[in-house]
This record gives C-alpha cells, structure tokens and sequence, in this order.
C-alpha cells in the first residue's frame, strides 16, 4: 500500500530515564559514610533489597516516568522488578494511563514544550502498548 501510515515512537523519554539512572548511580557512588551498613549481596535471582539509596531530584518527567514504568510492568512489557516475572494486570495498566492522562490535563497550559511533548507521546505509547495487549 502506497500510502501505508506509518506510527512514529517517541524514543527520547527513555534516553532521559537513562541519563537520570546514571546520574543517581554516580552520586550513590560516592564515599560513603562510615556508620552506613554495606547490604548484604542476594542470590542469583533473588530480589535485591538496596535499602535507602538517595533519591534525584523529584520532576514531572520522572514522576511520568515511573507511572508509565509501572503500566509497561502491569502490561507485562516489562518484567516485575522485584519477582522478576512477567504478568499482565490491564486493570493496573488502565488506571495508570488513565492517571497519566489526568495529569496531563490538570497541568494543561502549565508545561514546558518539551513536558508537553513527553506526556503526549508517552500516552500514546501506552495506549498503543495497552491496545497490543488485548490480542
């Protein structure tokens, strides 16, 4: 088909998720104190507790990321981060796009074009992802 539409995917959010994951890394890498407790390691495929790392600062790009982490997690996009397997909860995962997009419209006129543009495309991803799922 000639005129075949094609879906074009947001990538930049995750490359944002990343440089935000680094950034964490890198300041919980730090000298530590001398009265903090080294965690224990966990066994091959055991949730690992970290305790209570440092946390970045807190923004409306990762607060959308978490929550879009958490449907692709409830979509089974993504396995679960402390039992490590798969399942899909398309209830979790509608609530939480349903929040997202409560957000979005609370905060309309209030975002920056490239909030606006991460919260939009970030919907449709999910939505898009959520639609994959019923099949």
């Amino acid at each position: 088909m000639p005129d075949e539409k094609k879906i074009i995917i947001d990538e930049d959010w995750k490359s944002r998720v990343e440089a935000e994951k680094q950034a964490a890394q890198e300041q919980q890498a730090g000298p530590a104190a001398p009265d903090d407790e080294a965690a224990p390691a966990a066994a091959e495929g055991e949730p690992f507790d970290v305790g209570d790392v440092p946390m970045p600062p807190a923004s409306f790009e990762l607060l959308l990321t978490t929550l879009a982490t958490e449907a692709l997690v409830a979509l089974g996009q993504v396995p679960h981060p402390a039992s490590r397997q798969v399942q899909v909860h398309r209830n979790q995962a509608k609530y939480l796009i349903d929040t997202i997009d409560m957000l979005r419209q609370k905060a309309k006129g209030n975002l920056t074009p490239d909030e606006q543009q991460t919260i939009d495309g970030l919907l449709h991803q999910l939505r898009m992802a959520f639609i994959r799922s019923s099949t």
